[in-house]
């Protein structure tokens, strides 16, 4: 079948120049000689769109998919419900009290970095666990250093077994309206089989057998910036665990609309005589939300143009279908780790329309097992070297590639035969 030829327009090449700037500021993390970081380069490239095309508001609100916003902002309010309630770091804490081998200790903490990254969002598990595990390792005269990378990849593999794991998750769950219960029974063993891998690489691979540090005692509530961290409260942590909890049976077990149950689960935890919905609503990561509605609309606008209708046409002809597996599993691993996970879905998911369940299992899986091949394919890794660094342990892109880069590509080699052989 030919290919329609397409002329485009002069607003058309602009539309394209504008994208192309966009995602060069997601390879880069923004833009040179400008102070924006990735939502602020999302946000300006909606507004440019929107003056070139001269598209109406009401035109480019349409194009954000409000469900996913709407779903991602809910599981924002009960992470930060459960971080207030001082509830990552006690599990932390309880773990690092268990009689266990330096290997036991490790496979525990990936275990609960993994779980609790399935139901809440995987950024904020790394942000409340590092310090803990940064301080125990140096309490038990363990090298911190593989338990970092372990907590960062763990959160990143474990995000991946529900559709609430991650952002991208989310979005792929909303746009191709998987359904939840049927999504984790595909993506979970994988799941297990990549952690499994990955305690595997870090008890017996290439610095498993690192020199301690010496125990140094550092201050129970205290990290070394000196940011208090939330005691334990049992209420809030009950009151956050009995909502997540309701909220996953609904998923499972229900069709209910998963936006609104999440909404209003997030509605009742603001109902609070403790915590200020202020404290709350502080620690909404507010600019992925501008991120994902930029991207949005700048997506939108370039598919308005019909130039990626058309090339994903000339590449059929060659070919290359991107909904087969191993396309779609290479196209999700670079794209992911060009742009990062969120931008590549949202590039890749309107072009797999229709493809059918297997298909976006393996967008989810591909997308966030990929953010573990380098340092900066995933903001929990980032999240985890900060704040190793300001406990003043150095975990740079090569110390993180020794585990990084082995255990993404067995990783998404499992992802590729099980979906191959027994999706």
């Amino acid at each position: 079948m030919p290919i329609q030829a397409l002329h485009p327009t002069a607003t058309d090449w602009g539309i394209v120049a504008v994208f192309a700037t966009v995602y060069l500021g997601m390879f880069l993390g923004g833009l040179p000689r400008l102070k924006l970081d990735r939502s602020g380069v999302a946000l300006l490239g909606a507004i440019a769109v929107i003056a070139l095309a001269g598209l109406p508001v009401e035109d480019a609100a349409r194009a954000i998919d409000l469900p996913t916003i709407v779903l991602l902002f809910a599981f924002m309010v009960v992470s930060a419900q459960m971080r207030l309630g001082g509830f990552y770091g006690a599990v932390t804490r309880r773990v690092g009290t268990l009689p266990l081998s330096r290997n036991g200790l490790l496979a525990a903490l990936i275990g609960v970095a993994g779980a609790l990254s399935a139901v809440f969002s995987n950024d904020i598990v790394c942000l409340a666990m590092t310090p803990v595990v940064a301080r125990l390792c140096l309490q038990r005269g363990i090298h911190p250093l593989p338990f970092l990378v372990g907590l960062a990849c763990a959160a990143n593999i474990g995000s991946a077994a529900t559709l609430i794991g991650n952002p991208q998750n989310m979005l792929i769950g909303s746009v191709l309206q998987l359904p939840f219960a049927g999504y984790v029974r595909q993506a979970l063993p994988p799941v297990l089989i990549g952690l499994v891998m990955l305690w595997g690489w870090l008890a017996f691979g290439p610095g498993a057998d690192s020199e301690s540090p010496h125990p140094r005692p550092l201050p129970e509530e205290v990290n070394s910036t000196g940011v208090e961290e939330p005691a334990f409260d049992a209420w809030q942590t009950a009151k956050g665990l009995v909502v997540a909890g309701a909220l996953m049976l609904i998923f499972l077990f229900t069709n209910w609309p998963r936006d609104v149950a999440a909404l209003v689960g997030a509605g009742v935890l603001l109902l609070s005589r403790r915590l200020h919905s202020a404290h709350v609503m502080g620690l909404v990561d507010w600019p992925l939300l501008v991120l994902f509605m930029g991207l949005f609309v700048v997506n939108h606008a370039f598919e308005s143009t019909g130039l990626a209708a058309q090339a994903v046409v000339w590449l059929g002809a060659q070919g290359v279908q991107l909904a087969d597996p191993g396309t779609l599993l290479v196209a999700s691993a670079v794209l992911s780790n060009l742009v990062s996970n969120v931008p590549a879905v949202m590039l890749l998911l309107p072009h797999l329309g229709g493809v059918g369940e297997q298909a976006g299992v393996m967008l989810a899986l591909a997308t966030t097992f990929a953010g573990n091949l380098l340092l900066v394919g995933s903001i929990a890794n980032l999240i985890v070297a900060d704040l190793a660094r300001q406990q003043g342990i150095v975990m740079d892109w090569k110390r993180h590639a020794v585990t990084g880069i082995p255990v993404t590509l067995a990783t998404l080699a499992v992802v590729w035969a099980w979906m191959r052989f027994a999706g």
